[in-house]
C-alpha cells in the first residue's frame, strides 16, 4: 500500500495535503493522486530492471490524466496506448509520436493512419486481418509501418476472468504456433516491418510464476525464428503487476525482474514493459462525503456522493478498496458492518458490501484507498451524474487537473438536435 497517506493531528493527509482542505476547496466526490507516489513506483521498477535492455512504457489505459502522463514522461517513460484517442492525449502531452506504442485488438484503419502520422515506434499487431489493414494503410502513407505480433502463449495468469488476456480462449493476441506463418506473410508484404513479438497475459498479477511460463515460450518462438532466418530484435513483455488492494503482500518486483534476466535477457533483443496498474494504483484516492446514515431492517447503508458512475470497479470486478474516515476513528471504537452506498438508482450501486466500519455521521468525509487505476478513466455520466474532478497532490499543495464538470458542459453534444 501507498505510504503517501497518514493521519496527522487527528486528520487524514495524502503527502502533506490534508483531505478536508480538498473537499473544502473542490468539493466532493474527487479524485486526488500522489505526484510523490507515483515517482516513487516508477524509481523503485526502474531500479529492479537496472542492468537489463529494458524500456519503461506507461499503460495510459489504467490513468490517462495528462498530468499523469506528463510526470511519467518526465520520467522517461514512453506511452502504451490502445485506442486513438489514448494517442491524442499522449501527443497533448508533449510524448513524441518515437516514444508509443499502439496495442489494442481492433484498430481502426482512421486510427492507424494517425499512428502512421505520427510517427510511433510500433504496432503491436493482434490477428492476421490486422497486418493486412496496415500494410494496405501504410502503402496508402507511402511508408513502412513497424511491427509486431502480440503472441498468446495460453498461459493462465491467475487474476480475474475479465482481466486475463493470455489463455487462448481470450480475444487478445495470435496463437504463439502462427508465429513463424505471421512472419512468413509479414515478408511478402511491402509496407510493414515485423521484426518484434508483444506478449500481455493479463493485468493484476498477484503472483509472477505466470510470467516466466510466458516468456519461456516467448523465448522458444523467437529462436525458432531466428532458425528459420527472420530477424527478431524487439520483445514486448507486456505489463499486468499486480498491487496489493487489502494488505495482503504484493509481488516483488525483483522477483519479475530476475524471471526476466532469466528468460530473455540474453538474447540480443531490445526489450520494453508496460506497466500501468502497478504505477498509479496504490498512489490514488477516491474522497467521497456521507450524505445520509440508513438504518435498514437487516443493516446499516452509509451513502455517500461518490457512486458507480464515479468508480465502478466494485460492481464490475467485485473489486475491494479499503476504507477509512478522514477524521481518525477514537481508539478501541467499535466497528459494525454496512454497506457503502451512491445515490444511482441501482442495487449494483455500491463501494462496499458488508464491511466493519465505525460510527460516521452525515457530513463526514471517507476515502477508498488504491483507487489510482481504472477508476476515474472508467467513470460515466450515467444517471446523468457530471465526471468528477481530479487533483495531483505534490508535498503540501495540490492543483485540479480535471475540473468538475458541469451540466452544461454534460449537455453540449446533444444540444441543437430537433
Amino acid at each position: 500500500m501507498s505510504e503517501q497517506v497518514s493521519y496527522q493531528d487527528g486528520a487524514l493527509h495524502v503527502e502533506r495535503v490534508p483531505f478536508a482542505r480538498i473537499a473544502e476547496e473542490v468539493g466532493t466526490p474527487v479524485y486526488v493522486y500522489s505526484a510523490s507516489g507515483m515517482t516513487a513506483r516508477y524509481r523503485a521498477l526502474e531500479a529492479a530492471l537496472e542492468g537489463l535492455p529494458v524500456s519503461i512504457y506507461y499503460a495510459i489505459k489504467a490513468n490517462s490524466n495528462l498530468a499523469v502522463i506528463k510526470l511519467f514522461a518526465g520520467l522517461g517513460a514512453g506511452m502504451d496506448v490502445v485506442s486513438g484517442g489514448e494517442l491524442a492525449r499522449s501527443l497533448r502531452a508533449g510524448v513524441p509520436g518515437s516514444k508509443v506504442v499502439f496495442a489494442g485488438v481492433g484498430k481502426t484503419a482512421e486510427e492507424m493512419a494517425f499512428a502512421i502520422d505520427s510517427g510511433i515506434h510500433q504496432f503491436n499487431v493482434e490477428s492476421e486481418p490486422e497486418l493486412r489493414l496496415l500494410n494496405e494503410v501504410a502503402a496508402s502513407k507511402g511508408v513502412v509501418a513497424p511491427a509486431a505480433i502480440r503472441v498468446n502463449p495460453d498461459v493462465d495468469a491467475k487474476t480475474h476472468a475479465k482481466i486475463t488476456t493470455g489463455r487462448k480462449e481470450n480475444k487478445f493476441g495470435i496463437d504463439i504456433a502462427r508465429a513463424t506463418e505471421m512472419f512468413e506473410l509479414a515478408a511478402t508484404l511491402k509496407n510493414v516491418s515485423l521484426r518484434s513479438m508483444s506478449v500481455h497475459i493479463g493485468s493484476q498479477l498477484m503472483d509472477v510464476a505466470p510470467y516466466r511460463a510466458a516468456y519461456e515460450r516467448l523465448r522458444g518462438a523467437t529462436l525458432s525464428l531466428r532458425q528459420a532466418g527472420h530477424v527478431v530484435d524487439h520483445l514486448d513483455l507486456g505489463g499486468g503487476i499486480g498491487v496489493s488492494y487489502d494488505g495482503s503482500t504484493p509481488p516483488d518486483i525483483a522477483d519479475y525482474a530476475e524471471i526476466v534476466k532469466d528468460t530473455v535477457a540474453d538474447l540480443d533483443c531490445r526489450l520494453s514493459i508496460e506497466p500501468g496498474r502497478y504505477l498509479v494504483g496504490n498512489e490514488g484516492y477516491f474522497l467521497t462525503r456521507v450524505l445520509f446514515v440508513k438504518h435498514g431492517a437487516e443493516r446499516r447503508f452509509v451513502i455517500v456522493d461518490g457512486a458507480m458512475n464515479d468508480l465502478i470497479r466494485p460492481t464490475l470486478y467485485e473489486a475491494h478498496h479499503e476504507i477509512v474516515t478522514v477524521e481518525e476513528s477514537p481508539a478501541g471504537e467499535e466497528a459494525g458492518l454496512v454497506d457503502i452506498v451512491g445515490p444511482i438508482c441501482e442495487s449494483g450501486d455500491y463501494l462496499a458490501r458488508g464491511r466493519k466500519f465505525g460510527a460516521v455521521a452525515e457530513g463526514s468525509l471517507v476515502v477508498l484507498k488504491s483507487a489510482g487505476a481504472y477508476g476515474a478513466v472508467m467513470s460515466s455520466n450515467y444517471n446523468s451524474r457530471p465526471l468528477c474532478p481530479e487533483v495531483l497532490v505534490e508535498g503540501d499543495s495540490f492543483r485540479v487537473v480535471r475540473r468538475r464538470q458541469s451540466f452544461d458542459e454534460m449537455l453540449a453534444l446533444e444540444e441543437g438536435l430537433s
